[in-house]
């Protein structure tokens, strides 16, 4: 049996205005890790408080910080601490205390005796107030029944990742609500166990209801790489042919319409109108597929990441 102690772990944790839950996030896992090898590498999405002040006053050798110079996002805050990360395994957690560093051990065992490549958490008697709790169900629900997928909380940020599986995660825009699912078409084998939630320590919640729509969007981008990736004509081909036909069928009607019953035809605005609607929003979908393709092939092509650095620290010291 692999002893898991002799593994370096790297505990990935993004921040945003966290300054007063950093302290007591870092004894948490101290006291939760005891005995283990790891680091902890707190990844700064520009905050606007004192939470990279806090970290560095810290003095902890165990803690690496990275400073974005913006703020990119939950998703590229991810990837920055991910490609930092040293360890054999990688671990991710959200920085509000919502979960519980206790539950890494008993995680670690799955991913190390039992050889799964990804462990996620389903949290248990959430404790989030329904704005937060409706957008997850309504997001959890349709990635079940689009992707085949059956993850019960893709939501919970707590997860471990064998290093391989995570450095090949590329994670753009808001990806990271689908880690696990982009995790799964890299052929990972998963495992769902309980976890602990707690109510946020301190500090303001940064979702809302605005959150289903992204999920959606990001679902719709996330199935036409999984399925026409390599074929668009096949997905992009059949609709155009289905619209060809059905605007021979209207026009077959109309001129049925037209020629033998003497109606005037020309005074229907709204069928032109849902038409016009119809070849926009296709447009419109296919553009943000094109763009969103062009930024993977800008990036990856080039050998660039989508994000910029400022500093990195280490016990309160630059690297």
């Amino acid at each position: 049996m692999h002893q898991i102690t002799d593994s370096l772990l790297s505990i990935v944790v993004p921040l945003y205005n966290e300054e007063e839950n950093a302290v007591l996030l870092t004894q948490k896992i101290h006291e939760s890790l005891m005995g283990y090898n790891y680091q902890i590498i707190y990844i700064d999405d520009f905050s606007t408080d004192n939470t990279r002040k806090v970290i560095k006053e810290m003095n902890d050798d165990r803690v690496h910080l990275i400073e974005l110079k913006k703020n990119y996002g939950q998703s590229l805050a991810l990837a920055a601490g991910i490609d930092y990360a040293e360890g054999e395994y990688i671990i991710t957690m959200d920085g509000d205390l919502q979960n519980d560093p206790s539950d890494i051990p008993q995680m670690l065992e799955y991913v190390i005796n039992e050889e799964y490549d990804v462990v996620t958490g389903i949290r248990q008697k959430r404790k989030d107030s329904l704005v937060k709790k409706i957008p997850s169900k309504i997001a959890n629900f349709l990635v079940r029944r689009v992707t085949k997928l059956d993850i019960k909380d893709n939501g919970c940020a707590l997860k471990i990742f064998t290093r391989d599986i995570a450095k090949d995660l590329n994670l753009y825009g808001e990806m990271h609500r689908f880690i696990t699912l982009l995790a799964h078409l890299e052929g990972a084998q998963i495992k769902q166990v309980p976890v602990k939630h707690h109510a946020r320590n301190a500090g303001v919640s940064k979702y809302g209801l605005e959150r289903v729509f992204k999920v959606v969007a990001d679902m719709m981008l996330l199935l036409f790489i999984r399925k026409y990736f390599q074929r668009p004509i096949h997905l992009f081909g059949i609709l155009g042919f289905l619209l060809i036909m059905l605007g021979v069928l209207i026009n077959i009607y109309l001129l049925i319409v037209k020629w033998g019953f003497g109606e005037d035809i020309g005074a229907r605005p709204l069928l032109i109108f849902g038409l016009m609607f119809i070849l926009a929003g296709i447009q419109l979908f296919t553009i943000g597929i094109v763009m969103e393709l062009l930024i993977r092939t800008y990036y990856e092509s080039q050998k660039k990441r989508p994000y910029r650095i400022k500093k990195t620290t280490v016990g309160g010291r630059v690297a």
